[in-house]
């Protein structure tokens, strides 16, 4: 990072708070609030922070902590601490090529990574970037199953190393910042967008420097979408309400490596994933950008280990910001967690320096207070180290 400016920025960076306050001066807003904003009034998005905050750590003293780690595995996959980043949408309209600086990020830090397939940036040109280093891919079923089957078999080639399908997108929540911003990809010349993008010049002069402006896994792949407005008459139409467990097990039998679901906040529903062939499963709802008023992920957590955690891999995903946050899911029964927005903020800020900026302070804050509750390694991580809460939180009792 060769500019003083950036350097100077870099150096004030001290939490994922500065990180997301710096993105937001530097995204233009339709991008950044289709980050940072949930669905209806926000209630479940807040509340994933909320009630993870509210989870009280009981600090332990006169315990050898010199020697900690955080090695673990997710998926069968060994990683430096059991943190991956989670797919998001959009991540290259975020900064330019975004899901190849952001997947380079987590090679380096020998965690996974995870591509959406609403991804800008493709499968290959992820992979090519990397060296082929293996990331996962996370999988949107569509009503057209052979465009589904398609991206199956590029993952593969990509040498993807896991597969993720995510179960909660059936349908889309009703996100009042996208449609007040008329959110489009890529973003429309309106007067106020063409104001927003003049104040914009840094993400501007990047977006210029690529080629990677669409949806990379449907544009030139998908049967008949070959530009942006027969892509968003075609994305309208292939999410598909019909998904079921059939199709999980369909695509456990066609992809046949470590297959994670995600979405799963009801026992009933990880007993049907586990059943449907999921190597893991991810407690997750979906960042609280589908169903207002849902509860919040670590509330669900527990009961969810209950039902299924002799039997799968258990993932969390929603409102993870710092390294306590990672640590309070642990305690809960997590093998993992998973960081979109805390990543996306960081690539915003600061590019791919600013995506190990975030990664960095989560395993700063992940190391650290994890000795002062007396505990060296993340396998040793348990209920223990929480207070009893003054919440009840559901599966505590």
């Amino acid at each position: 990072m060769s500019n003083p400016r950036e350097r100077h920025a870099m150096s004030h960076v001290t939490c994922i708070e500065d990180l997301r306050r710096l993105a937001r001066k530097r995204v233009p807003r339709m991008f950044y609030d289709y980050v940072d904003g949930g669905s209806w009034t926000e209630s479940t998005y807040r509340a994933n922070e909320c009630d993870l905050q509210r989870l009280e750590f009981r600090q332990r003293v006169a315990c050898d902590i010199t020697h900690r780690s955080l090695d673990s595995t997710m998926a069968g996959q060994s990683v430096s601490m059991p943190v991956a980043i989670a797919p998001t949408g959009l991540t290259g309209m975020q900064y330019a090529d975004g899901e190849i600086l952001a997947a380079q990020a987590a090679k380096r830090a020998g965690i996974p990574f995870t591509l959406s397939t609403m991804s800008i940036c493709s499968i290959e040109a992820v992979a090519n970037a990397t060296g082929h280093h293996p990331f996962w891919f996370q999988l949107y079923v569509t009503r057209d199953r052979r465009f589904s089957e398609d991206l199956i078999e590029r993952a593969r080639a990509a040498r993807c190393s896991a597969l993720m399908v995510t179960m909660d997108l059936q349908v889309f929540g009703q996100r009042h910042k996208d449609r007040k911003n008329g959110l489009s990809v890529p973003p429309r010349l309106t007067p106020k967008h063409l104001l927003d993008l003049a104040c914009k010049p840094r993400w501007c002069l990047g977006m210029l420097g690529t080629r990677h402006r669409q949806f990379g896994n449907i544009v030139g792949h998908a049967r008949g979408v070959d530009d942006i407005r027969s892509l968003v008459a075609w994305t309208q139409e292939q999410f598909d309400p019909t998904l079921s467990w059939a199709d999980v097990e369909w695509i456990k039998e066609r992809w046949g490596g470590p297959l994670i679901v995600k979405g799963i906040q009801h026992p009933d529903d990880a007993h049907l994933a586990v059943e449907s062939g999921a190597d893991a499963v991810v407690v997750s709802n979906h960042g609280g950008r589908q169903l207002d008023g849902a509860a919040s992920s670590i509330t669900t957590l527990p009961e969810i280990v209950e039902a299924v955690g002799a039997r799968t891999e258990i993932h969390f995903d929603s409102g993870i910001r710092s390294g306590q946050d990672t640590l309070r899911a642990l305690a809960l029964g997590a093998r993992g967690v998973y960081i979109g927005r805390a990543m996306l903020y960081g690539l915003g800020a600061l590019g791919e320096p600013g995506v190990t900026r975030a990664l960095d302070i989560i395993r700063d804050e992940l190391d650290l207070s994890m000795a002062f509750c007396g505990r060296t390694d993340v396998q040793a991580v348990d209920r223990d180290i929480l207070r009893p809460s003054l919440r009840p939180i559901a599966g505590t009792g």
